[in-house]
């Protein structure tokens, strides 16, 4: 199979991007006096969230989940499945979940709904990309990135079969 991919965001862009995010992010939990958790949704979002963690000074920790909702399929089920949890605790801490991209909503709105229910002082949303025009249920993105119009996209976290995640770049891809 040949992969066509022209360059959608430049490496320049998403550094930019992430330095500008870390920047929104320091100054919303300066005056919390509360731990901060960034949590990762794995495995897309493990690229965003090294360079991004690099730009926040506040002290924070990093915690990981992994949730499906595609059962070996590739449309979602909206049956969402924890096939990792959290290490930590969230109880009264501010909670950021880092995610690469938002597309339907369905899969990050449950885990909403699950993480809050561990009561958090606080759950943010920052992803680097939403497609807007997937959305079926509305969240509140406290930090966003990149809206892109419906395109299939890899590097920098996204992927295709498990490949491209390690591209600088957000790429578009033409099978």
């Amino acid at each position: 199979m040949t992969i066509h991919m022209s360059v959608m965001i430049s490496a320049e862009e998403i550094h930019a991007k992430v330095k500008e995010l870390g920047a929104k992010i320091d100054a919303h939990y300066a005056h919390s006096d509360k731990e901060l958790v960034l949590i990762g949704l794995l495995r897309g979002s493990v690229i965003f969230m090294a360079d991004l963690c690099r730009t926040i000074s506040k002290p924070h920790e990093l915690d990981f989940m992994t949730v499906s909702s595609y059962g070996g399929g590739t449309t979602s089920t909206r049956d969402v499945k924890i096939l990792k949890d959290l290490d930590g605790e969230i109880r009264g801490k501010d909670v950021l979940i880092i995610e690469d991209i938002i597309d339907s909503g369905n899969t990050l709105s449950k885990v909403l709904e699950i993480l809050s229910t561990r009561n958090p002082h606080s759950i943010e949303l920052c992803t680097l990309i939403s497609k807007p025009s997937r959305r079926e249920i509305e969240l509140d993105v406290k930090f966003l990135g990149f809206e892109v119009e419906d395109k299939f996209i890899v590097g920098y976290g996204l992927d295709f079969d498990q490949k491209y995640r390690h591209i600088p770049f957000i790429g578009e891809i033409g099978l």
